[in-house]
């Protein structure tokens, strides 16, 4: 199987070296990686259309691109610099993809970009605590977890355009309790921005701290990961809210009813 690595820490982050380092030692022959030349976290599924993409060849089938993680994928998997892969896998990220964190990740986004492949996406995160940066130990125990999972999926059968969300505790390997099937929790609303003074008196704003989790119910992302576990979230693309189109079905007719009587008049 064919792999496409790509992050949205930038391509020489410590997590994606890991997971390449991982899956090279594990026998994956077949891999590439083309990923942001810099950190780019937060541009969710932005595409670069206002200028042309640069890519750096940094050898051994490694690619750096000025644009965003899904800029990446789009190239990678446009045969250019490779034929097209079986598989994207994006990652590891240094810090939680929890719940509406997924709105916004570039490393979600990366792994969104390659729905359309012959094999689900994977997105992976290491969820660092606030006690500390994520050490290189603990990067390279995710990146292990992630390879036993790439040999372990390879065989099950999930619907078409399926991402897997996976978020990694950040803790030793022999303290991570287990896998569990999770749903995706929610966070309060972020903090707000911080502003700031340039030289130039020029007022700027930073954006705040992502806001804590609403609740942590057992099932959920949130709650897997607090307590040692590796949370596995099967993502789509499909944003449409089902319940409430089916709520909506009978006032809808009555909507539709007065807008056509509206149109006539």
């Amino acid at each position: 199987m064919s792999l496409l690595l790509s992050n949205d820490d930038g391509v020489h982050a410590p997590g994606l070296q890991a997971l390449a380092n991982a899956l090279r030692d594990a026998g994956q022959q077949a891999l590439w990686t083309v990923a942001p030349d810099r950190d780019r976290s937060g541009v969710s599924n932005c595409l670069t259309l206002d200028r042309p993409l640069q890519v750096i060849e940094l050898g051994d089938r490694r690619y750096a691109v000025d644009g965003t993680p899904t800029d990446c994928i789009h190239l990678g998997t446009a045969g250019i610099f490779m034929p097209v892969p079986d598989r994207v896998v994006s990652g590891i990220n240094f810090g939680a993809n929890l719940g509406d964190d997924v709105l916004y990740s570039g490393t979600v986004a990366a792994a969104m970009e390659g729905r359309f492949l012959a094999q689900p996406a994977l997105a992976l995160s290491l969820v660092v605590t606030e006690a500390g940066a994520a050490s290189v130990e603990r990067f390279a125990a995710a990146a292990r977890i992630a390879v036993w999972l790439l040999q372990e999926i390879a065989e099950l059968a999930l619907p078409p355009r399926t991402v897997l969300n996976i978020n990694v505790p950040d803790r030793p390997l022999a303290a991570v309790k287990g896998l569990r099937l999770t749903t995706l929790g929610q966070r309060l609303k972020g903090e707000n921005p911080i502003s700031t003074l340039n030289p130039r008196g020029k007022t700027l704003y930073w954006i705040g701290r992502a806001g804590g989790p609403v609740s942590r119910p057992p099932g959920s992302d949130f709650h897997a990961v607090e307590e040692g576990y590796v949370s596995v979230t099967p993502l789509h693309a499909d944003m449409a809210h089902h319940g409430a189109l089916a709520a909506w079905r009978q006032p809808f007719g009555v909507l539709q009813a007065g807008f056509d009587h509206w149109l006539a008049g």
